[in-house]
């Protein structure tokens, strides 16, 4: 996925020897090893949100009907908006608790444009999370997600070295690709566990069960879907601070562990809640290769919705080209006048 992101659009206009042909040439040959770059989807990975729980059914289906009220999510994630080459994810979900079904149901959807358009899915699934209780110290969920997963492939505007004319540098020709189409539908399935100990909560999600053939080349069979794997623990504490306005502080320090085939990320955080604003940093590491990202975040919430805003500044080589990532969260609680029994099984997870 690093390497597609070197992808520049092609260019039209004639160019004669010297640099810009070379530099024209050499934009044809990554073109082309990007491309297959896209068609080993065997070592793709699923789009990442910085902001974990401002997404919850994402990170882990067992948090769907965990908030105290139903509530709309959406996010907005712009990655490398200043390369020329974004990566830019929306994701819109619903979820609530329903007393007579003992847990949440969701449904959530997913549009994810890479390289300007070069790579697009979409990802609809549905969500059904059983809650048990077994005192009022531990609650366990445990959910299933069901859905469809669409992908499609333009190729149409890529250079590969043979359509570059040597002579005067113009683009002619046409590429024949090994393609059964540009577009792929399939099913997809995932799972997830939670439970919470007083303040104390943790989990883990299994994502594409069938592990599915997103592949559009002709014969490939391991053009397999990775599955990601998802550990993630945390905690709240509060610490009254006796100052001039006797402010109530909540901290919680969290980790989140993410594994997709041989993509390995480690994350920790920390969050600092007074009154409505709360405050985050995150540190992001991809195992056995280098630390990737610091991300801070800041949050705003009332009865009523919640916003958060978050940046991640990219630690590694590559902050000379990526220039850092932006992400928005906004959620809407609605049907607020709940019976107190639909609090019984409600996690004390941050809000961003």
């Amino acid at each position: 996925m690093i390497m597609t992101r070197l992808l520049t659009p092609p260019s039209k206009e004639p160019m004669h020897h010297g640099p810009g042909l070379r530099k024209l040439i050499l934009k044809g040959i990554l073109t082309g090893f990007c491309l297959l770059c896209l068609t080993w989807v065997v070592r793709s990975q699923d789009p990442q949100f910085s902001q974990f729980y401002s997404n919850p059914l994402y990170l882990n289906p067992a948090l769907t009907g965990t908030g105290t009220y139903p509530r709309i999510v959406a996010n907005y994630r712009n990655q490398w908006p200043s390369s020329g080459n974004t990566f830019v994810t929306y994701n819109f979900s619903y979820d609530r608790y329903l007393l007579g079904m003992k847990g949440g149901i969701g449904f959530q959807t997913l549009y994810d444009r890479e390289i300007n358009g070069i790579i697009n899915t979409v990802q609809s699934s549905f969500f059904y999370c059983y809650h048990v209780k077994v005192n009022d110290r531990l609650f366990f969920t445990s959910a299933i997600q069901a859905g469809f997963i669409m992908k499609q492939f333009n190729t149409a505007n890529l250079i590969f070295p043979g359509m570059i004319n040597q002579e005067n540098g113009t683009i002619s020709g046409f590429y024949p690709l090994p393609v059964e189409s540009g577009e792929k539908i399939f099913p997809d399935f995932s799972f997830g566990m939670l439970g919470q100990q007083d303040n104390v909560y943790f989990g883990f999600a299994l994502n594409h069960l069938t592990q599915p053939n997103q592949s559009i080349v002709e014969g490939d069979e391991t053009g397999r879907l990775p599955m990601k794997i998802t550990l993630h623990v945390g905690a709240k504490s509060r610490e009254y601070q006796r100052s001039l306005f006797s402010k109530e502080v909540t901290f919680s320090p969290n980790l989140i562990y993410q594994q997709q085939g041989s993509f390995k990320q480690l994350n920790l955080g920390m969050y600092m809640t007074l009154n409505s604003l709360t405050l985050g940093a995150w540190y992001r590491n991809n195992l056995s290769v280098r630390p990737d990202a610091a991300i801070a975040m800041i949050g705003y919430s009332t009865n009523f919705f919640q916003l958060g805003y978050s940046f991640d500044y990219v630690l590694s080589d590559l902050s000379r080209y990526s220039m850092g990532s932006h992400e928005l969260s906004l959620i809407f609680y609605i049907s607020r006048n709940f019976h107190k029994r639909f609090f019984q099984n409600t996690l004390q997870i941050p809000n961003i």
